[in-house]
Formats: structure tokens, C-alpha cells, sequence
């Protein structure tokens, strides 16, 4: 008896190995290269050796936050894809909002 493959797909995101570069597996998990690039850029946004926001000088805060921003566009960009994704799909703004917790009419505004 054939074993039929299971299609692997991002743990994080959700995208399909078909739709990624790179997909690299754990025990029962997976993350595509893209999710990869956004976990390194939230490393390189904490700073080496920190000890808490509290204990920075403003000069190390004020240098850090181009690299916070990036992080958070990135981040934005891969929710991006998924709403797009869905919406491809047909899947209704009341069910994204729903997943998201916020209203069907917050949803489309954030995202059409």
C-alpha cells in the first residue's frame, strides 16, 4: 500500500512548500525562508547582551529603532500575504476578522 505524501506547509504562516523557497522542518513543524527572515531581523532588533529597555542610553534606543521598524514591516508583509491569500481563496472578511479578533469592517479596512 502507497503512502500518499503529506503536504508540508509553514507552521507560522501558513504558505505551502510549493509556495516558498525554502522550507525547514522540526519535530511536527516547519518555517519557510520568509518567516526566517523576519525571526533574524526580530534578533537584530534586540540588542547584544540586553539587559532591558531601561538600562539603553538614548543613543543606543535611538540607533535601534530603524532596525525595530524593519521588523515590523516585515512582519506586516507576511500578514499581508496571508490576508491576500485568503481573499484569493474566496474566505470571507468575517471570517478573517473573526481569526484576527476584530470586526469584519476593522479587517477590510486594515487590509483591502
Amino acid at each position: 500500500m502507497l503512502k500518499r505524501k503529506k503536504s508540508l506547509a509553514c507552521s507560522f504562516c501558513g504558505k505551502p512548500e510549493r509556495e516558498v523557497r525554502r522550507l525547514i522542518g522540526g519535530p511536527d513543524v516547519h518555517i519557510c525562508d520568509d518567516c526566517v527572515g523576519v525571526c533574524n531581523r526580530i534578533l537584530e532588533a534586540t540588542p547584544d547582551g540586553f539587559e532591558g529597555w531601561e538600562r539603553m542610553s538614548d543613543e543606543d534606543l535611538l540607533a535601534a529603532l530603524k532596525t525595530a521598524e524593519a521588523t515590523v514591516e516585515a512582519t506586516r508583509a507576511v500578514l499581508q500575504i496571508q490576508i491576500d491569500e485568503l481573499r484569493r481563496r474566496a474566505v470571507s472578511w468575517a471570517a478573517i476578522g473573526a481569526a484576527l479578533g476584530v470586526s469584519r469592517q476593522a479587517a477590510w479596512e486594515r487590509f483591502s
